[in-house]
């Protein structure tokens, strides 16, 4: 199967969605890989080392989605990469189509692509992509917010998260105990803040207990209970994730006006439309604004801070997917895997995401496949 890497768009964007690693396991298998010059640059892949595993480099963005059958990036469609694709093609991406815009979709179903969504994969329970990026948004949710609560940023209330003997740590509270809850509570308590988190779900509250430390303060998720929560905050982490929908609006307004002068919001949903109602998305160049005399920093796509880490994760969690259908086709692949078939949000010219459709006000229907063999 001949697969292509485009160069990420969005601005700022410096990961990748292969790795020389990646690429390396698809050309031993016979299949060929287009990347795109400089692709990889932002991660510290030169061009050379893609070279050396087997990569054919072009020139331009438009040149890998014609030579390519199927398309492996990371970030959501843009109109002029939508624009760009092939019929018939199949697309890996972290696609977040519930919270872009209808006329993306429109043009999936259009060309009959096959889209992907990494977010929207499951295995054993687990979404495996989305949970190695998650794992890297929890831990920089800790050392972001850290920053902004310095005296030389702008608003910086000007408290040191582990504190001193004497003087109280900060006061991390973190709403959601999923993979970005999990990792971001471990990296607070690690570095000596008072932690809390909140969750619906007590399984994974006792998780954080059992595995982190009885010292991190769990609490029942509620209306009453997060706007508590939201007023000790020196430091609050919006971890909430609905899968393939919308996040809610779970903070209010109201609540962001009872936080301290020169609190910081990290909302890590803010890539699925954010939990926090004053939150809107910023940029890595410009990540914060100030609202109600507290900072909110809403980068949706702040793993690229580590770009080439993330580049790792996501080729670790995605490299098998890309390589069943190459090796055995889309169809097969889809049959045997049913984890991989929650993904799919277009197929054959149809929305194939329930969801998605009743977001968008689209036909739904229900993937159909049929083996090649």
């Amino acid at each position: 199967m001949r697969i292509g890497i485009p160069k990420e768009t969005l601005s700022e964007e410096k990961r990748v969605a292969l790795a020389p690693a990646g690429v390396d396991l698809l050309v031993k298998s016979g299949h060929t890989v287009f990347i795109e010059q400089d692709a990889g640059l932002g991660s510290h892949f030169t061009n050379q080392d893609y070279i050396n595993v087997g990569a054919t480099i072009v020139y331009s963005t438009e040149e890998v989605f014609q030579r390519s059958e199927l398309i492996t990036k990371v970030t959501p469609l843009t109109d002029e990469v939508a624009d760009m694709l092939q019929e018939n093609q199949i697309l890996f991406s972290f696609l977040h189509l519930s919270v872009g815009r209808k006329n993306i979709i429109d043009k999936l179903i259009e060309k009959n692509v096959t889209a992907i969504s990494y977010e929207l994969i499951e295995k054993n329970g687990a979404l495996p992509v989305l949970q190695s990026i998650s794992e890297i948004a929890g831990q920089l949710a800790i050392k972001v917010g850290g920053r902004y609560l310095c005296s030389d940023t702008p608003n910086g209330r000007g408290i040191l998260l582990g504190g001193i003997p004497g003087v109280a740590p900060a006061a991390v509270v973190i709403l959601g105990a999923g993979v970005v809850g999990f990792s971001a509570a471990r990296a607070a308590f690690g570095r000596g803040a008072q932690v809390i988190v909140f969750d619906k779900d007590l399984r994974r509250l006792r998780r954080i207990e059992n595995f982190i430390s009885k010292n991190i303060t769990t609490v029942v998720a509620t209306p009453l209970t997060i706007a508590r929560g939201v007023k000790f905050a020196d430091l609050f982490i919006g971890a909430v994730q609905v899968k393939g929908e919308k996040t809610p609006s779970i903070v209010t307004e109201e609540m962001v006006k009872t936080m301290k002068k020169g609190a910081v919001i990290v909302d890590i949903s803010i890539d699925q439309g954010g939990c926090v109602e004053t939150s809107y998305p910023t940029t890595i160049s410009n990540p914060v604004f100030i609202k109600h005399n507290v900072t909110h920093y809403c980068v949706p796509n702040v793993p690229a801070l580590v770009a080439r880490t993330a580049s790792y994760g996501i080729t670790n969690a995605s490299i098998e997917y890309i390589k069943d259908i190459a090796d055995n086709g889309l169809s097969n692949s889809l049959l045997g895997d049913i984890g991989l078939t929650k993904g799919v949000c277009t197929y054959n010219g149809t929305c194939s995401n329930e969801i998605i459709a009743e977001t968008f006000g689209l036909e739904y229907r229900r993937l159909h496949v049929f083996s090649t063999n």
